[in-house]
């Protein structure tokens, strides 16, 4: 392996991606349900997004977050699964060493903003439910930008120096990554320094996002369980339960899967490589292609307009 030296570091001119190591003989074919559900989720979330810009009644706060989840969604799928899809059907195991780190940087980066968008949709349906005359004022199309912008810039902040840390450090010569893509992590591991201070602040940036979000998350969802139940009518409550559903699916469908990852892999020792791995590969994909599913299933606005658009005709 060939390193390039610099003032105060010395990195490889490319790392190797090996996929799924020890299914070498079954990645050709474990492609193509990843390749679907790759279409699918750029299929869907810029369907989502199409119909959002283009139906003025869906220019609302809810719908406004959901425009912003979609773009994530695409950034975060489309940031792993090209190149995943080129290691198991092509062997094109070689990644750049600065595409490695730009890799990192948007998966790390817009990982964080998925959770703050969420966290954000969160406090959408705490004001829709228990404020609902004062929605409108209270979430203006100013407050939803600053927010977006907020979310947007921490994650860019916070995960800026993943990057300027790792590249700033030595290599060893063992420059093989026993996955399908670049995580900050796996690439710490490849380090021939003391890493302590990088473990260290990314354990700081997953649980003060993670934690600050979830806790966010939980308060709003305790305030909105207390509105509900005061509700007279059970009609009136299974419809305001109606409307958080599709929130809380898509919460789960994103933090168990990546909360298994992350702990898999700083204390999993004992989890089998493979199990680590395809959920590592799953938790980018799946929430990226459930999300517009979900939302098209349960959101009667969105629903209508693409079965109008398949059919050419109203439902």
């Amino acid at each position: 392996m060939v390193l390039t030296s610099g003032n105060s570091s010395s990195h490889p001119m490319f790392f190797i991606l090996l996929g799924i190591p020890g299914m070498e003989n079954s990645q050709f074919w474990i492609a193509f349900p990843f390749c679907a559900m790759y279409v699918v989720a750029v299929i869907g979330n810029i369907t989502l997004l199409h119909i959002i810009r283009i139906d003025h009644t869906l220019h609302e706060p809810m719908y406004l977050f959901l425009a912003m989840l979609a773009v994530t969604d695409l950034v975060l799928s489309s940031s792993t699964q090209p190149k995943m899809l080129v290691i198991f059907w092509f062997h094109a195991h070689e990644i750049d060493y600065h595409a490695c780190l730009i890799q990192v940087f948007f998966i790390h980066a817009f990982s964080s903003v998925e959770s703050g968008v969420l966290m954000a949709m969160a406090l959408d349906r705490y004001v829709a439910i228990c404020f609902p005359l004062q929605h409108s004022s209270i979430l203006t199309p100013s407050v939803v930008t600053k927010l977006g912008s907020a979310v947007m810039v921490r994650g860019l902040l916070l995960v800026s120096p993943f990057c300027f840390m790792v590249s700033r450090m030595p290599f060893c010569h063992n420059q093989v990554i026993p996955q399908s893509y670049c995580e900050h992590m796996a690439v710490l591991k490849l380090v021939c320094a003391d890493t302590r201070v990088n473990r260290g602040y990314g354990l700081f940036v997953a649980f003060s996002v993670g934690g600050f979000d979830m806790i966010v998350i939980s308060i709003s969802y305790v305030m909105i369980l207390r509105a509900v139940l005061q509700l007279p009518s059970g009609e009136a409550r299974l419809k305001a339960f109606g409307t958080c559903a599709s929130h809380i699916c898509v919460i789960l469908a994103l933090y168990i899967p990546a909360l298994f990852s992350f702990l898999a892999h700083r204390f999993g020792h004992h989890v089998p490589q493979v199990v680590h791995i395809m959920f590592a590969n799953l938790y980018l994909l799946v929430p990226s292609m459930l999300n517009p599913i979900i939302y098209g299933v349960r959101t009667k606005q969105i629903r209508y307009r693409v079965i109008q658009g398949c059919c050419g005709k109203d439902p």
